[in-house]
């Protein structure tokens, strides 16, 4: 997999998480609930799943365009050969991030949460150093 791909994939994985929110509320609408009941900053009854794949797709767009700019990054250096060579990991990573965070939020699950987080931040550095050497 290219470092290229793996942002696809980021991408992809990102908008699937906004994807699983949205058909929520469409459905709500679709059930007769009016379009304009949720008033923008105010706190939504929403249940775990959506709520936890709400709080998961803020998650992705944190780190989103960090991985986006290392990529970037790379092609102007001509250093692709490196994103290549753990852009998948990150995107591994990611995706188990968000999945272990749409089962739960139990203390455990949060530390195993936290820990595939942590990979992508190390990556994340291992990557900017050697693409600065």
């Amino acid at each position: 997999m290219t470092a290229t791909t793996a942002l696809i994939g980021f991408t992809a994985w990102t908008l699937a998480l906004v994807a699983l929110a949205v058909t929520w509320r469409v459905i709500e609408v679709l059930r007769g609930k009016p379009a304009n009941s949720w008033t923008r900053g105010a706190a939504i009854e929403s249940p775990g799943l959506v709520k936890r794949a709400e709080h998961a797709h803020l998650n992705c767009l944190e780190n989103l365009p960090i991985f986006a700019a290392i990529v970037l990054g790379a092609q102007l250096l001509g250093k692709m050969a490196l994103v290549d060579a753990v852009a998948c990991w990150i995107l591994y990573a990611r995706i188990a991030q968000s999945v272990v965070h749409l089962i739960s939020t139990h203390p455990l699950l949060v530390l195993v949460r936290a820990t595939f987080f942590g990979v992508q931040i190390a990556l994340f550095a291992y990557l900017l150093w050697n693409l600065a050497a």
